[in-house]
């Protein structure tokens, strides 16, 4: 019951298979007869010499979506290395723009490849689950971790493709936009976002600096930019006059983004994060009262919930089975040979 799986296996139940005995595979083979889709995460090549691969399962099932993800991908001369979500935010260029410049390079506090690249899955399969409705026919969904965070680099990527330098650490303002980033007030920080010919100068009568608009660095979006980080400093040099409770409203009703930086705990108590159901409970068969994060996705006509706690490993192993049609003497004699790891 550690936090990573409470956060990531609620509503799931749980069937505990050992995959490397016959058994275990002829098991697989039956459940995966009836998937509409199926996911896994081993190294290129596993399920196949497991003789659960998407070819063998297919052949039963060609209507079968068969998600898999690597750390590396597939093929090429990396496919077989393993990717640990820190690894891939190094060698995907990630850590490489996160931080400070003159300073180490820092990783995002959530496991972001990992996370982001089960979304990129997600895509995936619903969009092969759209193809099949047209063609009758499944397929196989491929996605890394080095793939799904080379893709995030986004307007970074694509700056430095089409002749751009190298990009430094952002630091805690935009890289392209002025000024948007973080801001001291009287007793923590701000981010505000006063970009734009539209917003610049609202943000400067409203924080009574009217004179950064008679300034010649920033007249223009390309002199905010290029001065970014002496704008800050005069920008929060004004902002100290207030709390960032003071401001926040100030700001929002002038028309100007603005939001506190707030710690998780503070994030998860926020009246909107209440108000949107994104903090749940639910009651665990052996963690009692759980919290957990609710859906972001709100659906009007078919809405989803955390119906179900994550499970206890094994636990529905016999409920599983016997809806596959195995009989109570079969799921006796398979957790007998120990093809099952757990029986609740």
């Amino acid at each position: 019951e550690s936090a990573f799986f409470l956060a990531a296996n609620r509503n799931k139940r749980s069937l505990a298979l050992n995959l490397k005995v016959p058994e275990g595979q002829e098991v697989f083979r039956k459940l995966a007869a009836t998937a509409d889709v199926i996911v896994e995460n081993f190294r290129p090549g596993v399920m196949d010499a497991l003789n659960i691969g998407y070819e063998r399962v297919s052949a039963t099932n060609p209507g079968v979506i068969y998600c898999s993800i690597s750390g590396f991908g597939a093929d090429g001369p990396f496919a077989g290395r393993p990717g640990l979500d820190q690894i891939i935010q190094g060698v995907s260029g990630l850590m490489s723009i996160t931080g400070f410049e003159g300073g180490e390079p820092t990783r995002v506090g959530i496991p972001i490849a990992d996370l982001l690249t089960g979304l990129f899955g997600a895509y995936g399969v619903l969009a092969a689950l759209q193809a099949r409705q047209q063609t009758g026919r499944g397929q196989r969904v491929e996605t890394s971790l080095l793939e799904s965070m080379v893709g995030m680099l986004a307007f970074q990527a694509t700056r430095y493709l089409n002749g751009g330098d190298v990009p430094p650490p952002a630091g805690n303002h935009h890289p392209i936009n002025a000024p948007y980033g973080v801001f001291r007030s009287k007793d923590g920080y701000l981010t505000v976002g006063g970009t734009g010919d539209k917003r610049w100068p609202i943000l400067c009568k409203t924080i009574g600096a009217p004179e950064l608009l008679e300034d010649e660095r920033f007249k223009t979006n390309g002199g905010r930019h290029a001065n970014r980080m002496e704008l800050a400093e005069l920008i929060s040099a004004k902002l100290q006059a207030r709390t960032s409770a003071e401001w926040e409203p100030i700001l929002n009703d002038a028309g100007v983004p603005c939001g506190p930086i707030l710690g998780v705990g503070d994030a998860l108590d926020h009246p909107q994060v209440r108000h949107r159901d994104m903090v749940v409970e639910i009651e665990h068969p052996t963690a009692g009262l759980l919290h957990l994060l609710g859906l972001p996705v709100k659906l009007s006509a078919t809405p989803g919930g955390v119906r179900h706690a994550p499970p206890v490993l094994g636990q529905h192993s016999t409920e599983i089975l016997s809806d596959l049609g195995l009989s109570a003497d079969e799921i006796e004699a398979l957790a007998k040979a120990g093809t099952l790891g757990v029986v609740e």
